[in-house]
């Protein structure tokens, strides 16, 4: 145990009672004389180059912190609170001389007044983000974990407030008041440091996701509330009276203020349509920013209340996109790391020790971690959630964040924290964070590394099974194509399908990926309340409902992922395995214009269906759209207009994988189905041999096993395929014996060219004699070189093309695979059972 002292000297400070809630430092400072009455050193020119010292220290070391703890899982925050703590009194700060240089007593005030600022407009932030509807669509689970969540870790604040309390040996304890401080500490779950968890760890979209995050919005609000009482109390000596004005006022703020902003922004979107009059308003609403934080001064309260309900009642359209685009680098990266460093400077981790046993702080600790961990688990518990999830929810509204650090900051400007309690509580905090991202990341990346060695495909499951399709959208142009190519699908109600319809949306400028709920009741925001983003989703959303109300064998559920464009397909890839897809359904990066070429191609929507044909866990099937929907609503003189699809097979699983979708496609009325296999002529036997040299040496018995392999498979399928449609007279079934690319192109452009759309395998990894001469001018591999052919073909009506892929190869572990032996089928079945069981228990 550390022993306490009196004073303390560094280096020119000598500082006089360190450990209690107020503390006198002393220094000798030299003044130039000045005849003058006005001093003769500005202290702002003095203190200036000091801050810009240590936030270009404080930035720097940030960085460094996050480089080495990113792959270790851990938040941004952990590195921004340990680098405020490194350059403290724990470590760096212990050395007279570097806490003179980088921590100067003299440069406090400028330091804490830049960090007032930061969490003002950092705050406003926070408010522009965070997003209310999930409250008014809250579920039993979410609302009980939160409000779990704050009452049992406010008596376990208080609770262990009162302990610590009890063990200071000091003649001067902490104040009582500190463990109110410590209460709201502990029940917060910031709303912001939990999106960006969930969005680094893929979980944003996933069941548990969506209860954490909707849990977070109410335990946020809640404890504001709480901290908004608590500081007008303290404010106002204790004196209730004065809370209820500052609550009765801000409530007259908002009501007052917030029909206001939404006239004016409905008044400027009817004057006038260009984005530049959004630019014009942003800056008045900064400077709005500091008024509302000024009247909450007034009021008795911090400006960050002001700023954070100012945020709130912006709308999340074009003016909060624009705002958050403009400044959320800046108050992140500039204004916001004041704030760590002076809860750095605070935190003392030697004095903890100076009253307390090392036994003591690892029960203090504890206990402070487990309290929001055990009130999630029993709420989990009690609704029958699997452990699995409720360890990891439980953990998840651990999360603190920058939130837990201005509660405690503020409660050390109030004098209601001393630097014993304050560093213990800090400690807390810091492990909280440090365990979040392994355990959950172990927790659920250990479910995803069991499905990831179970690859869903077509080939292998019945023409008649239930079908599950993640069908992804990036815009309302991509709808129409793909609403059709499912209603070719064969949908009854022995084999029905269910539709995952995701809109793509790409994450740009915003601090943490909030997901946009969707309720079939059709609960609109009201005014200008909804995005861009929000009014295309509903739209999409509309589309796929309408589809669902028409055929009563399909199951809709619209989702939306927010994502950056390098990540989306990670994004696509969780939803397949959480869903348990079979097929994955995205559009192809062109669009067709009128006379049958190409225009708008996106190059990130290519990259993202490049990435996900790599990695995808399921089927894929990238459809070229090009006039599927007018097919499918023409009609003739007999009713509905017979749809013709043909379907290409050359060799490989790709090929049997597109025959297999075509299969299922079969069954649908008015559609007529043809199967062209292509043989290899008698010339490309014979040069078989001189293909096989492209192999190295050592490799050619390989390869020759392998296709023959391919081969016999081909076989087997087709020849099951021909015998269970050989009555059905929507089924053809043609064998053409071609000598190379040149003779298929021939024989599609003068035979098969009056298909509505083609299906094709994509031949991943098959280097195929047949094909070899088409991929040599491949300008989109991902199409394959068939698939690549028929879109570039010049035909007097261009048909569209659907190109399948069969789930991507485990790059490496496929022999862990033989783990689980002969069982493996049977225990993967259990789990897909047992997770289809849990669908939707949030």
């Amino acid at each position: 145990m550390a022993h306490r002292p009196d004073f303390e000297n560094k280096g020119k400070y000598r500082i006089f009672f360190g450990l209690n809630n107020e503390f006198t430092i002393c220094y000798n400072d030299t003044k130039p004389i000045s005849n003058n009455s006005w001093q003769a050193v500005n202290p702002l020119m003095k203190n200036l180059p000091i801050f810009m010292m240590q936030l270009s220290i404080l930035i720097a070391l940030t960085r460094i912190l996050m480089l080495v703890l990113g792959p270790l899982r851990q938040p941004r925050f952990l590195s921004e609170i340990l680098a405020g703590v490194l350059l403290g009194p724990s470590a760096l700060g212990i050395s007279a001389l570097i806490s003179s240089i980088i921590s100067p007593f003299e440069g406090t005030l400028l330091l804490e007044t830049m960090a007032n600022l930061g969490v003002t407009f950092y705050m406003f932030l926070v408010g522009l983000e965070m997003d209310l509807t999930p409250i008014r669509k809250i579920g039993k689970t979410a609302l009980s974990v939160s409000i779990a969540g704050i009452i049992l870790p406010s008596i376990a604040g208080a609770g262990l407030h009162s302990l610590v309390r009890q063990q200071q040996k000091s003649t001067i304890r902490s104040p009582v008041m500190g463990a109110f401080f410590w209460s709201i500490a502990l029940s917060v779950t910031s709303f912001p440091d939990l999106a960006r968890i969930l969005s680094d760890l893929k979980l944003m979209y996933t069941d548990l996701g969506k209860t954490a995050l909707t849990a977070a919005v109410v335990s946020d609000l809640s404890c504001w509330f709480l901290l908004v009482v608590i500081v007008s109390l303290i404010n106002g000596q204790q004196e209730l009276y004065v809370a209820i004005l500052v609550l009765f006022g801000m409530t007259i703020f908002w009501f007052m203020m917030r029909p206001f902003i939404y006239w004016t922004l409905k008044q400027i979107s009817a004057t006038s349509k260009e984005s530049s009059t959004v630019d014009k308003h942003v800056y008045f609403i900064l400077s709005l920013v500091l008024l509302c934080g000024y009247i909450t001064e007034l009021c008795g309260a911090h400006s960050m209340f002001g700023a954070f309900m100012l945020g709130l009642m912006i709308p999340g359209g074009e003016l909060g996109i624009s705002i958050m685009d403009k400044i959320e680098e800046y108050v992140v990266g500039i204004l916001l790391p004041p704030t760590f460093m002076i809860t750095g400077i605070r935190t003392n981790l030697e004095y903890i020790f100076a009253d307390f046993s090392v036994g003591l702080v690892l029960l203090v600790v504890f206990l402070a971690c487990c309290a929001k961990i055990v009130s999630t688990l029993l709420i989990c518990l009690y609704f029958k959630c699997p452990k699995r999830d409720s360890l990891a929810l439980g953990i998840l509204m651990n999360t603190k964040g920058v939130l837990a650090l201005i509660i405690l900051n503020e409660g050390r400007n109030m004098k209601g924290l001393e630097q014993q309690t304050f560093s213990c509580i800090m400690a807390a905090l810091m492990v909280m964070t440090i365990i979040i991202g392994p355990v959950v990341s172990f927790t659920h990346k250990s479910a995803r590394h069991m499905k990831q060695y179970y690859h869903s495909n077509l080939e292998k499951s019945k023409p008649e099974a239930q079908l599950r399709v993640l069908a992804c959208v990036h815009s309302t142009r991509n709808v129409s194509g793909l609403i059709n190519l499912l209603q070719f699908s064969n949908a009854t109600r022995k084999s029905p399908i269910t539709v995952f319809a995701v809109h793509l949306v790409e994450l740009a400028g915003r601090a943490s990926a909030m997901i946009i709920f969707h309720d079939k009741s059709k609960t609109t925001d009201s005014g200008n309340n909804a995005t861009r983003e929000k009014a295309e989703a509903e739209q999409i959303a509309s589309a796929f409902e309408s589809f669902e109300n028409d055929n009563h064998a399909v199951t809709v559920q619209p989702l939306t992922a927010v994502s950056p464009y390098a990540s989306m397909h990670e994004d696509v890839s969780n939803f397949a395995l959480d869903k348990l897809a079979n097929i994955i359904l995205i559009p192809f990066h062109k669009q067709p214009n009128a006379v049958g070429g190409w225009t708008d191609e996106n190059l990130q929507h290519k990259q993202v269906n490049r990435n996900l044909l790599a990695t995808a866990p399921c089927t894929v099937g990238l459809l070229v759209d090009r006039g599927l929907t007018s097919t499918f609503n023409q009609e003739s003189q007999n009713g509905m207009r017979e749809c013709r699809i043909a379907m290409l097979f050359v060799e490989g699983p790709d090929d049997r994988e597109a025959l297999a979708y075509a299969w299922r496609m079969a069954g649908t009325p008015s559609l007529i189905l043809t199967v062209v296999r292509f043989l290899p002529g008698k010339d490309v036997s014979e040069s078989t041999d001189n293909f096989e040299d492209e192999f190295d040496q050592s490799g050619i018995l390989t390869a020759m096993f392998e296709r023959e392999k391919q081969k016999q498979l081909d076989d087997d399928y087709l020849n099951e395929f021909r015998f269970r449609t050989m009555h059905d007279q929507s089924i053809a079934y043609i064998e053409k014996q071609v000598n190379g690319g040149d003779q298929i192109v021939s024989t599609i452009t003068s035979v098969y060219n009056d298909f509505d759309l083609y299906v094709v395998g994509r031949g991943n990894g098959i280097k195929s004699p047949l094909t070899a001469g088409l991929s040599n001018w491949s300008d989109s591999p991902e199409l394959g070189p068939l698939g690549e052919t028929l879109t570039s073909t010049d035909f007097e009506s261009p048909p569209s093309v659907l190109v399948v892929q069969q789930s991507a190869t485990l790059p490496t572990g496929s022999k862990k695979l033989k783990m689980f032996g002969n069982s493996s089928h049977s225990a993967m079945e259990t789990f897909v059972n047992h997770r289809r069981s849990d669908d939707g228990y949030y």
